[in-house]
């Protein structure tokens, strides 16, 4: 198993909805003493609304383009950072997210996901009309693989094994 050297960087988690990024995130920023950046949190803030309302009233591709801008402003080091699950879909955003930081992907088998996030529209997340979970699965996957300097596949564990497996690939 590779492991990476945080100092200076960040620690980035990337995956699709549902898997656990913003609870894994707060965890590991506890263990590490970082602060904590949540991007999709940090877009509704700057934009004073939901990322479903934003997605609702100017398009999913109106939204990629805020979402990368946001991300390419990022100027922050040793934070724990959850990127929402589209960032994927910016070669810029992603290229400076690696830049300073480690890329970890967070997985799980899509059954699970399933269970987990119901409503793609009401949770906000970027998909075309009439787009399943099954089908954005299948188009990110190799996109998170690309990016990702490792892959925790977290089904079957508690979030605190997670954690533990992350912070087993960063020390």
């Amino acid at each position: 198993m590779n492991t990476f050297n945080l100092a200076g960087k960040n620690l980035v988690l990337i995956g699709m909805p549902g898997v656990g990024k913003s609870t894994i995130g707060v965890l590991l920023a506890k263990e590490l003493s970082r602060s904590f950046l949540d991007t999709d949190v940090f877009i509704q803030s700057q934009e004073s609304r939901r990322l479903r309302e934003i997605i609702r009233d100017e398009g999913m591709n109106v939204f990629r383009a805020l979402e990368e801008r946001y991300i390419l402003t990022l100027d922050c080091r040793e934070h724990v950072i959850a990127t929402g699950g589209s960032v994927v879909y910016s070669p810029a955003a992603m290229e400076h997210l690696r830049s300073d930081g480690v890329l970890v992907h967070l997985s799980l088998p899509i059954e699970v996901l399933e269970t987990r996030v119901s409503d793609l529209k009401a949770r906000g997340v970027v998909c075309a009309e009439g787009q399943s979970l099954p089908d954005l699965y299948s188009e990110r996957m190799p996109l998170y693989a690309r990016y990702s300097n490792a892959e925790v596949d977290c089904a079957g564990m508690s979030h605190e094994q997670v954690v533990s497996t992350i912070l087993r690939l960063v020390n």
